[in-house]
């Protein structure tokens, strides 16, 4: 808590770390002592990225595992917020799909992986979404004149909402007014970069 490398969950257990720095090494992702070389050339999540002369954009790591009792996971997302021109700004980028996919280089999207919630028993696709989802991104976007701060977020695939599970505990139709599913997530404590 006083590094402030914590984060949340809407109520699932999915375990997320998030770390930020100017050039890891190649495969870092895949080497066993993964977190030790992290926190060896970057910083993790709650921290200020330290300035570098460096032009082009940060890295960020993202590692994030299922709630073993929950439902798998389906993407990651970068979200990143500046101010410009007095106002807030903000984008969302899908850095990591399940399923083999990729996210649309045009829209910034991962496709639908087809993930799908059976609302009679809430049941979910068993063989849709991912176990644990690694990923290294670069903001090809970055300015180094301009502070902004940066968070992961990783969605589940979709299951059932609250008031579902109760209209099938007491054999009525799920309410026509919200939602029937939901998408559990993850999102991290913010890194920021200062100019």
């Amino acid at each position: 808590m006083r590094r402030r490398e914590t984060y949340a969950t809407s109520g699932t257990r999915i375990q997320l770390r998030f770390f930020a720095g100017w050039g890891f090494e190649a495969g870092i992702l895949a080497n066993q002592d993964f977190l030790e070389k992290a926190y060896g050339a970057g910083v993790p999540m709650g921290s200020v990225l330290p300035k570098s002369g460096a032009q082009e954009g940060p890295e960020f790591l993202v590692w994030a595992l299922q709630d073993a009792s929950a439902a798998p996971l389906q993407k990651v997302q970068m979200v990143k917020a500046w101010m410009q021109g007095g106002e807030a700004r903000e984008s969302v980028v899908d850095i990591a799909c399940s399923d083999g996919l990729s996210p649309d280089p045009g829209t910034g999207r991962c496709p639908d992986n087809g993930a799908r919630v059976d609302i009679s028993t809430c049941a979910v696709s068993a063989d849709k979404g991912a176990s644990e989802l690694k990923v290294r991104w670069k903001d090809s976007d970055f300015d180094a004149k301009q502070a902004a701060v940066y968070y992961a977020r990783v969605l589940e695939n979709p299951s059932c909402r609250w008031s579902t599970y109760d209209s099938i505990r007491i054999g009525e139709a799920p309410p026509e007014d919200v939602p029937a599913t939901i998408q559990e997530r993850a999102w991290s404590s913010p890194v920021w970069y200062t100019p």
